[in-house]
């Protein structure tokens, strides 16, 4: 039993599974180079703290030059970080960069993994970053991955020396694996964890340096190198036709969705690991030395070798189904190797190569993109051999479902074999969303009770298809995922997951909704039916003080994908309160409390989110001046929808289209997060904004980072202004208002010290830490242990308006219906309308 319970919980780390993509078709230089990694015997574990910190030059190095088996742990999911393409944050853009995780490792030939700690922002000290993360889960994981890896070396983006120095999420990352480098083989470490897997030491562990450690090249010169090792990551691989930095480019540049997208670079590159623990390899240039990475390695592993070496050696770059047979007579001598772990992982390899030499095609999609526990849906199989090999299919099964054929054909030269299967959807099975956001996160950590599924990438797919070959006599399985395969006149042939989805799935409007006064609001609900002929009620589930017109409507669907909205009527109570709504689908006995999120972006495949449906609601006592409201889109954030929650007419403002005098129609104008980072039009755009301000506008500039302009800017202000890295990073850090009597915090609404109360992940970022003496700071504020700053919000007097300029973080906070935010902005937006309105009410008087 116990020896099953192993199997299951390595299997995953034995075969790296690329779900709905295009299958591959690989070249013979493309097969040959999956069989020198076949012929090595040597695992590489590369680890840091989020998605885009890797090195994706050293990972692309070992598993290409080297051509070992080369993973990336990455701590978290980047589930903190911003979102330069689409709407996602939070939990959704930790979705997103997995996807975009597993995109650049498809390019580079590594692996992903992860633990279960979460993004949770910007950290200054590892001492923070480990209290809010669990140290001993996150140490635990690594340890967990580290023994089902097994890697021979493991090496860390960054330095466990120097807290304090960095993001306390990259100190925190070396620190553990310093630490777990040694605990993964200790039978007294997370010794629950022996019951599915085994202790295992890594041979080596090291530090990939750089100058930019030691602060300069001229620095990096004169440092000891007698622990380190060095290598030129920009060489040229003929075969694949494209040089290492190529490769690692193209991986890089799959970050999209944090700007990393960039030109490839060529020429050669050194890259420096310095030895942490271990023995120091006799050659600097080869982080294997000394470690046989041979077939020898494993014991029955020379008989193997002796067939695979002289393949290698003699391949057939015109016809490789020559070396079908002799594949084969590898595979089978494999089968008695003991080593279950390079067994498992060399028989996938192997399998790969076997269809790979026969141009062997084995498909099983589905009729549609998704389907429902107890459901049915057709599978259409195809079946292709491109070679004169014979071999006959025996077999088609889906595993987990009572759905099998024996169609026991020849697979004649190029001649298709089509078949279709009825899968019947078991009635437990669960459902695709990804596993890590089914249970309520904490600050710091994932909620995942499931050890097998820690360290995953994503969801273990539903279905797989096993398929049974004869190849002259012998019998060898495959599996291939059950995907959704279609066309789009616009895209062509295209891939996408099979999902398990819910029957319906229910979704608000808006995740926040604020009640600015007593009056009751229209709450639309809208059901979405993932099943033909769908009818049932939806109940609106609220919180005392609250009241709803009709508690319980009714609903019918009749097309699968299509939906329906209802509209519930919402009153809130009379005095400031925070709470939630949700509401829960009754049909067929069931009830159904989730919505459904798409990510859909042409680089990842479309990502199907399941989580709890509800939205926040916030009886809110605010004040404003002003009606109209213009905002410029900087890198994307909800800040529009959050003002028209209050009240404010939002007009998103296209920058090409300013012109003089084309602003002074609004109350204020809005410039969006990084805008000067990312919008080249604003350069040419500057001076207009500058003279609506003068002209008695109000002109609101958000957070920009330092240094990363879209273009070369004077000054993004009327003013002397620097921009620095200064942050605030605990969002519960004291604010002290030292402009007390300023307009801004006293107009339309009084802002106390309480208004900084249930702000999320952080205070702000990017402060400006120098500014011309027009400026007024507003603000003071500092993470615990630091010198206070005063640049998080500036006012400053420009002819006959106002210019704001805020780090603070109202991108997080306004859409996570934090009242104090509100009240903030609402004055900010109405800078200058007190003049106004003293000067009404003494008419009216």
């Amino acid at each position: 039993m116990r020896h099953f319970l192993v199997l299951c919980a390595t299997l995953f780390f034995s075969v790296n599974f690329c779900v709905a993509q295009t299958p591959q078709k690989k070249s013979t230089s493309e097969i040959y180079h999956s069989l020198q990694k076949l012929n090595f015997l040597g695992t590489a574990l590369y680890v840091a703290a989020h998605p885009d910190d890797e090195n994706t030059r050293m990972i692309s190095y070992l598993s290409n030059h080297f051509k070992a088996r080369t993973a990336y742990l990455s701590l978290t999911r980047g589930d903190g970080g911003q979102n330069l393409i689409g709407p996602e944050l939070k939990e959704l853009l930790g979705v997103l960069r997995t996807q975009e995780l597993l995109a650049a490792r498809r390019v580079d030939g590594g692996e992903q993994y992860f633990t279960r700690a979460v993004d949770f922002g910007y950290s200054k000290h590892p001492d923070e970053t480990l209290k809010i993360w669990n140290k001993e889960e996150v140490l635990g994981d690594m340890v967990w991955v580290i023994r089902n890896l097994k890697p021979d070396v493991i090496i860390n983006r960054f330095d466990h020396r120097s807290p304090g120095s960095t993001h306390g999420h990259h100190t925190s990352s070396a620190m553990l694996s310093f630490e777990a480098f040694d605990l993964a083989n200790n039978p007294n470490s997370y010794s629950k964890q022996l019951e599915l897997t085994q202790a295992w030491q890594p041979k080596r562990l090291f530090f990939n340096t750089s100058w930019w450690f030691y602060g300069s090249r001229e620095k990096f010169e004169e440092a000891d190198k007698s622990k380190m090792l060095h290598f030129d990551t920009g060489v040229f691989y003929p075969t694949l036709g494209i040089s290492n930095n190529e490769i690692a480019s193209l991986a890089s540049s799959q970050h999209l969705c944090q700007g990393f997208g960039r030109l490839t670079s060529r020429g050669s590159e050194n890259e420096y690991v310095e030895l942490l623990k271990g023995d120091m390899p006799m050659d600097n240039t080869d982080i294997f030395d000394g470690i046989d990475t041979s077939w020898l390695r494993v014991e029955g592993g020379k008989a193997v070798g002796d067939i695979l070496y002289d393949i290698e050696a003699n391949f057939d770059f015109v016809n490789p189904e020559k070396h079908l047979e002799k594949l084969i007579e590898a595979y089978k001598l494999l089968q008695n190797v003991k080593d279950d772990h390079w067994k498992r992982l060399k028989s996938e390899e192997l399998k790969n190569l076997i269809l790979a030499v026969c141009g062997l095609y084995l498909e099983a999609s589905s009729e549609n993109a998704l389907a429902n526990p107890s459901g049915k849906i057709k599978v259409a199989i195809e079946a292709l051999n491109r070679s004169s090999a014979p071999i006959t299919l025996n077999t088609i099964e889906i595993i987990g479902a009572d759905a099998k054929l024996n169609p026991s054909v020849p697979l004649k030269n190029n001649e298709n074999q089509n078949f279709e299967l009825e899968l019947v959807i078991p009635d437990d099975t669960e459902y695709t969303s990804p596993y890590w956001l089914k249970k309520k996160a904490t600050l710091g950590m994932y909620t995942v009770e499931d050890q097998n599924l820690i360290g995953r990438p994503e969801t273990p797919r539903a279905f797989h298809v096993r398929f049974e070959l004869d190849f002259n006599g012998y019998a060898i399985t495959f599996e291939k995922p059950l995907v959704y395969r279609y066309a789009r006149p616009d895209k062509g042939e295209l891939y996408e997951p099979f999902e398990i989805l819910p029957e319906a799935t229910a979704s608000f409007d808006d995740n926040v909704l604020i009640f600015a006064d007593g009056e009751p609001k229209e709450i639309p609900v809208t059901v979405k039916a993932q099943k033909d002929n769908i009818k049932g009620e939806v109940q609106l589930s609220f919180a005392k003080g609250w009241r709803v017109e009709k508690e319980v409507l009714p609903f019918e669907i009749e097309k699968k994908g299509d939906q329906k909205t209802l509209v519930f009527k919402l009153w809130p109570p009379e005095q400031e309160n925070e709470s939630y709504i949700s509401p829960i689908i009754k049909v067929d006995g069931k009830e159904l409390t989730q919505e459904l999120v798409t990510i859909a972006y042409d680089h990842v495949p479309t990502q199907q989110v399941l989580r709890d449906a509800e939205a926040k609601v916030v009886r809110l006592n605010i004040q404003k001046a002003g009606e109209n409201i213009g905002y410029i889109m900087g890198a994307g954030d909800a800040v529009p929808e959050s003002l028209k929650q209050i009240g404010y007419n939002v007009h998103l403002i296209d920058p090409s289209s300013i012109t003089s005098g084309s602003l002074q129609k609004y109350d204020a104008v809005v410039v969006g997060i990084r805008a000067y980072n990312v919008v080249e039009e604003l350069k040419f755009k500057q001076r207009f904004l500058m003279d609506y301000v003068k002209q008695g506008g109000n002109l609101i500039v958000q957070y920009n980072t330092a240094g990363r302009w879209a273009s070369q800017f004077e000054n993004i202000a009327p003013y002397d202004l620097k921009l620095s890295r200064d942050r605030v990073t605990d969002e519960n850090s004291p604010v002290e208002i030292i402009a007390k009597s300023h307009t801004l915090v006293n107009f339309p609404n009084l802002i106390a010290e309480d208004d900084f109360n249930g702000w999320i992940q952080e205070r702000g970022l990017y402060f400006p830490n120098e500014w011309a003496p027009q400026f007024t700071p507003i603000l003071k504020m500092n993470d615990p242990g630091e010198e206070s700053t005063e640049g998080s919000l500036l006012v400053a007097p420009y002819g006959q308006g106002n210019y704001i300029y805020s780090g603070l973080s109202f991108f997080r906070e306004l859409p996570a219906g934090v009242p104090g935010a509100y009240k903030l902005f609402a004055n900010m937006l109405s800078l200058g309308k007190e003049k106004i309105e003293a000067t009404s009410n003494q008419v009216k008087g």
